[in-house]
């Protein structure tokens, strides 16, 4: 599983990129988490806010920093 946050270096993307790591961690997913702070890079996944985070490939937040019982959600499936 390949998991990106992205946002430019923000509390709020440091939040969030700090929460995905514990969840996957807490729960043994065999995921790579990577923090994207590129501008052109988080543009091309067309979102518009940040943070958002990114779950192969898919968009599964933007502009908020989610709740670990949303993340473990989209990681355990």
């Amino acid at each position: 599983m390949e998991i990106k946050v992205l946002g430019p270096g923000c509390a709020k993307c440091t939040k969030t990129e700090k929460l995905v790591q514990e969840v996957v961690r807490e729960n043994n997913v065999d995921a790579s988490v990577e923090k994207v702070t590129d501008m052109m890079q988080i543009a091309s996944y067309g979102v518009f806010g940040t943070p958002s985070v990114i779950v192969d490939g898919e968009v599964k937040c933007s502009g908020k920093v989610p709740k670990k019982d949303e993340i473990k959600s989209w990681i355990t499936q």
